[in-house]
C-alpha cells in the first residue's frame, strides 16, 4: 500500500515563552523570529515535500533497499525487527542508543549527548551525567553550575556547547510546564470512536489528552539546540512514532541512492523521505541504512568508491550506471555530507539542523 504523500494539519499547540530565570552562563537566547523561522519551515513540509516533482524513492524502491540491506546485514535486521516499548532500567543509555529509552527528556537529552561524536564517546559522556547527578535528576542538571554539567560530559566533544543546550531546555521545559518532564508527548492519538467510547464509560466528557506526531516534532524543535534530525530520533526511537531521522549516514546513502535532489540539504532530506518512505519501513530502513553506512567501505570516498558495495550493484542494475559513474557520484555523495556536517555541527550550535 503506497504511503501517504500528505499528512492532516494539526494545530501547533501555543508554547509559552521562558521567563527571566536567573541561570548561570545561560547560551545565547533563541530569538522569537528564529523560533518563528523554525516552526514555519517544519511546518511548510509537513504536508508536502520540499521537492513535490521528485518521484523518489518509490514505495517500491524503499522495499527493495530495505530487502537488499536486511539480507546483506542481518543482525542488523534481527535486532530492529525487535522493536518494543522501551524500558528505562539502569542499563539502558540514551546516547548510546539515539535515545532509545521510554523516558523522553532523557532520550532528547542522550541524543543531543550523541550529536558529532562517536557512540563510544557519547556513551561514556552520558554514564559522566548520570554519574555526577543521578540518573533522570533533571533538577539538579538544570541548578548546577556550567562548568559542572561541562566536566560531566566531557568525553563526548563539544561539551562546552552541550551543556548549555542541555541546560536551557531543562530550565525552558520546566517553566513550561512545571515540572522536569515531557511525558505528556508520549500520549498517541486514539481515534474518535476510541475516545469518545472512554469518555461514555468514564462519564467524562472531556476532549482527548493526546499529542500527534506533528505536534510532538513542533514542540520538540521549539526547544533552543533541537533541529527536525534530533525530534526525529525522540519520536522513532523513544516515542515509537513513524518518523525518519536522516544523519550524514543516511543523507550520503539517499544521495548514492538518488532519493534526493543535488540540491537536498539534510533538513530538506528529511522532509521529503520522511514523506516518501512507507511508514512501515521507517524504523528498519533507518537503522540499516546507518548500519551500512558505518560498516560499508565500499560506498565511501576513501577508497574513491571502488570496492563490493550491495547499494552501488544496486544502483547500477537500476540505473545502468557504469563504474566510473559511480565512483564519482559516491565522491560527491561524501562531499556533500561532509559539507553538511560542517554546516550544522549539529543542533547543538545555532539549530537548523
Amino acid at each position: 500500500m503506497p504511503p501517504k504523500l500528505k499528512r492532516p494539519r494539526s494545530i501547533t499547540p501555543t508554547i509559552p515563552q521562558r521567563g527571566d530565570a536567573t541561570t548561570a552562563e545561560p547560551p545565547s537566547p533563541q530569538t522569537p523570529s528564529h523560533r518563528a523561522k523554525k516552526l514555519k519551515l517544519l511546518a511548510s513540509h509537513a504536508i508536502s515535500s520540499p521537492f513535490p516533482d521528485f518521484p523518489h524513492p518509490t514505495p517500491a524502491e524503499a522495499e527493495q533497499v530495505h530487502a537488499l540491506l536486511a539480507t546483506t546485514h542481518p543482525d542488523i535486521a534481527s535486532s530492529s525487527a525487535r522493536r518494543s516499548k522501551f524500558s528505562d532500567d539502569s542499563s539502558s543509555n540514551s546516547a548510546r542508543t539515539c535515545g532509545k529509552v521510554s523516558n523522553v527528556l532523557d532520550s532528547l537529552i542522550g541524543t543531543i549527548l550523541s550529536q558529532n561524536t562517536s557512540s563510544r564517546n557519547s556513551t561514556a559522556a552520558k554514564h559522566g551525567l548520570d554519574a555526577a547527578f543521578g540518573r533522570h535528576n533533571f533538577q539538579a542538571i538544570a541548578e548546577a553550575s556550567k562548568d559542572q554539567v561541562v566536566e560531566a560530559i566531557k568525553t563526548g566533544g563539544l561539551a562546552n556547547k552541550k551543556a548549555a543546550v542541555i541546560q536551557k531546555i531543562l530550565r525552558e521545559v520546566y517553566d513550561r510546564h512545571g515540572e522536569y518532564s515531557l511525558q505528556h508527548l508520549a500520549r498517541v492519538v486514539q481515534s474518535d470512536v476510541d475516545v469518545n467510547s472512554k469518555a461514555k464509560a468514564e462519564g467524562s466528557s472531556q476532549g482527548r489528552a493526546t499529542v500527534s506526531d506533528e505536534e510532538a516534532m513542533q514542540e520538540l524543535v521549539s526547544y533552543d539546540g533541537v533541529g527536525p534530525k534530533t525530534a526525529s530520533c525522540v519520536l522513532l526511537f523513544c516515542l515509537g512514532r513513524s518518523s525518519f531521522p536522516v544523519d550524514t549516514h543516511v543523507f550520503r546513502l539517499s544521495r548514492l541512492l538518488g532519493w534526493v535532489p543535488a540540491r537536498a540539504d539534510r533538513v530538506t532530506a528529511q522532509a521529503h523521505l520522511d514523506l516518501k518512505v512507507p511508514d512501515h519501513l521507517k524504523y528498519g530502513l533507518h537503522v540499516l541504512m546507518v548500519g551500512h553506512g558505518r560498516r560499508c567501505k565500499g560506498c565511501k570516498s576513501m577508497s574513491s568508491g571502488k570496492g563490493e558495495c550491495v547499494l552501488k550493484r544496486w544502483v547500477q542494475e537500476q540505473k545502468g550506471a557504469k563504474e566510473e559513474e559511480m565512483e564519482e557520484t559516491i565522491v560527491k555523495a561524501e562531499e556533500a555530507a561532509a559539507e553538511v556536517a560542517v554546516d550544522h555541527s549539529t543542533d547543538v550550535k545555532s539549530e537548523v539542523s
